[in-house]
């Protein structure tokens, strides 16, 4: 197997790619790096720059490399720019999709994991999110995400591909310190650069239907989303009729205040956080039930909120000078 992973200068895919390479797969990149890097791949990895939406290199790329199978991580994925920006994400994640899966289906790549969003449920009202709650996404970038899953499956029924959709939940830690998420569009990265400036965290509302009115989120670590890729992946391989939708998360909700004073436990900087207005799109509660990866892959998360966060503060600091405490 040869699987072209889109996205993989990322900072999941970096991950992906390389839990893909211990797990025996020969993998080949691809990435705009508009906000990947080449250093966070191995070296050896074959790196071809440019966009899925580029269907003359998306040919060469695939005959070239003897592609097998495509794990799709490339597309936008911050919720408040996605409000303001309805018509940018539609192009690049939706018709982006759409001209990878032409070019996959005229290659006769048989094999397709598509990286979806807990972001496609909206804010259902039950305490655990399976895959068969409703899908009521809250935002543009929640919509790209489903009418992704729906492209995806309905290409994979007419064309004989064995397919996934993997909808992570918020992803959270590095796998080594070189490859901690870079984009502070997340929470943690969020908090770890407001504490590197000597400056309080944010919160983004406080007067939500929570506990303690701050929204809840199952948090996963991203070498936990890695090795769900892999055991995906070799699913598609020995089922050729796979049509899997699954969550990837803990089964665990934690709030944005308790993560909040979760890093500053571990990082020593306790500075109590500011509230600042909500963000659009964020619902309250969103937290996964794992039960169905579970029982098809025997897969479930390893990895707790300390772990992540005490990862993810010791990649910050190889990149970010601290100001005294």
């Amino acid at each position: 197997m040869t699987w072209l992973i889109t996205g993989g200068a990322g900072y999941i895919g970096s991950h992906v790619v390389r839990a893909m390479i211990e797990g025996g797969e020969e993998v080949v990149v691809l990435d705009d790096l508009s906000t990947g890097a080449k250093d966070r791949l191995p070296d050896g990895v074959p790196l071809e720059v440019g966009t899925v939406l580029d269907r003359e290199l998306l040919d060469r790329v695939l005959r070239e490399h003897a592609v097998t199978g495509v794990v799709h991580l490339a597309g936008k994925k911050q919720v408040a720019e996605s409000v303001a920006r309805p018509l940018y994400y539609y192009h690049e994640n939706v018709e982006g999709l759409r001209v990878l899966l032409a070019a996959v289906v005229d290659a006769g790549v048989s094999r397709f994991l598509f990286s979806s969003s807990a972001s496609v449920y909206g804010m259902p009202d039950v305490d655990l999110v399976t895959e068969e709650t409703p899908c009521r996404p809250m935002s543009p970038y929640g919509e790209t995400k489903l009418a992704g899953e729906w492209l995806v499956s309905a290409v994979g029924a007419a064309h004989g591909l064995a397919t996934a959709a993997l909808r992570y939940f918020n992803v959270a830690g590095a796998g080594s310190p070189e490859l901690g998420d870079e984009g502070v569009h997340n929470l943690v990265p969020m908090v770890f650069e407001r504490l590197t400036a000597g400056e309080p965290p944010k919160v983004f509302g406080d007067d939500y239907a929570t506990p303690d009115g701050t929204c809840v989120r199952d948090y996963i670590h991203v070498a936990d989303i890695a090795s769900a890729h892999v055991a995906v992946a070799r699913r598609l391989v020995s089922d050729a009729s796979a049509a899997l939708t699954l969550n990837i998360g803990r089964g665990e909700g934690v709030s944005v205040a308790e993560m909040v004073r979760v890093i500053g436990d571990v990082t020593g900087r306790t500075t109590p956080p500011v509230t600042t207005p909500r963000r659009p799109g964020d619902p309250a509660r969103v937290v996964a039930s794992a039960d169905r990866i579970r029982g098809e892959l025997g897969w479930e998360a390893r990895h707790d909120v300390h772990a992540m966060v005490t990862s993810a503060w010791s990649g910050w600091l190889t990149r970010h000078p601290l100001p005294p405490v």
